[in-house]
């Protein structure tokens, strides 16, 4: 594993956090973190600054980056709407590849991250288990227009692509959204400190359907192996855990852990609920000597509201990674105990 050098393309998310976290523990890598603020974090790794939506800064940032042998793209804006969202994310990828292949002589693969959405979870009911073969929903959907770039980028050339669909990535991050860890963390937290038990704040069919999650870490380890495995040249891959939940077996644990009653479902649009915690917040920073006093980076709530209502299955199907070689596998309600605890120990919550 000697001679790569890896360019994390988004690196202060949860996603681009693992990934660097884990290539800087491996022998043989070069980690350069591209993101338009520094790492929150100590990191052995190169640090170079990018806004990736201008193109001029982009090429900028390239010159920097022409050792890249394995990009991993991890980036994304969010916009209040999924059609929004598709012109800035798709642009995103395409300005610092466009920029970047010129400069990286020895490119070998991209590593795009995508997700569930890529099936249609966002729009309701879809076919589960989902595997990576099935046909696409109705457009406009940004992670078409990021594969299809990358497709037709790569044709003729040297280096491959591929593709890892995750769903709900859980780790450590502060301040980027789709972050469920971060969600129930902020949301038991306000609840103990205003006395009140831990109720799911969706409905009750979204209490008891079928679930599934994907570690960070194992995410990482994921995309590296399938960067670097030319069994997966040109191809996407499911990513999870390999089990799934029910929130209504997870969270009387996660009730437990935080050390309150739990009680039953009650729908809440935490869009509108949550954003007046904001003075509340403020007293249990200082009260407990938390460390993120901005209540906007602590939790984005449109996406809680959106993520606790999501009442049909989500299941992927796993076959296509275990018969190419990556077989491992976490517990994910041992995953969402250990995450909720990380963000007590690093003082995000009480």
């Amino acid at each position: 594993m000697t001679g790569r050098t890896a360019v994390i393309l988004g690196a202060t998310g949860v996603s681009g956090r693992a990934l660097l976290s884990h290539l800087t523990t491996l022998p043989g890598w070069n980690v350069i973190a591209v993101s338009r603020r520094k790492p929150d974090f100590a990191t052995p790794a190169r640090h170079v600054a990018a806004d990736m939506s201008n193109p001029a800064s982009c090429r900028e940032a390239a010159a920097q980056l022409a050792d890249a042998t394995h990009v991993f793209y991890t980036a994304y804006i969010d916009r209040p709407s999924w059609v929004e969202q598709r012109a800035p994310n798709a642009a995103m990828l395409a300005n610092m590849i466009d920029a970047l292949e010129p400069a990286a002589k020895g490119l070998q693969h991209v590593c795009l991250l995508q997700g569930t959405k890529y099936y249609g979870h966002h729009l309701g009911p879809y076919k589960t288990p989902a595997r990576e073969d099935d046909p696409r929903h109705m457009p406009p959907n940004f992670y078409f227009d990021q594969q299809d770039y990358l497709i037709e980028k790569s044709r003729g050339k040297s280096w491959s692509w591929s593709c890892a669909r995750p769903h709900i990535i859980c780790g450590m991050a502060i301040g980027t959204p789709m972050n469920a860890i971060a969600v129930i963390a902020a949301f038991a937290s306000i609840s103990k400190e205003l006395k009140l038990p831990l109720r799911y704040p969706g409905g009750p069919a979204a209490y008891s359907v079928i679930r599934q999650a994907t570690q960070g870490d194992l995410l990482a380890r994921a995309m590296v192996w399938m960067a670097t495995n030319t069994a997966c040249a040109n191809e996407a891959f499911n990513v999870t855990n390999g089990d799934h939940f029910r929130y209504e077996h997870l969270w009387p644990k996660i009730a437990d852990l935080f050390g309150m009653p739990v009680a039953a479902p009650q729908r809440i649009d935490l869009q509108q609920f949550m954003p007046a915690k904001a003075q509340l917040w403020a007293g249990m920073v200082r009260k407990y000597g938390l460390r993120v006093a901005d209540f906007a980076q602590v939790a984005d709530w449109r996406f809680a509201t959106y993520t606790f209502n999501s009442d049909w299955d989500q299941m992927s199907d796993t076959n296509k990674c275990r018969d190419r070689g990556f077989v491992s596998s976490v517990d994910t309600e041992a995953m969402f105990l250990s995450e909720l605890q990380r963000f007590r120990d690093e003082r995000i919550v009480p």
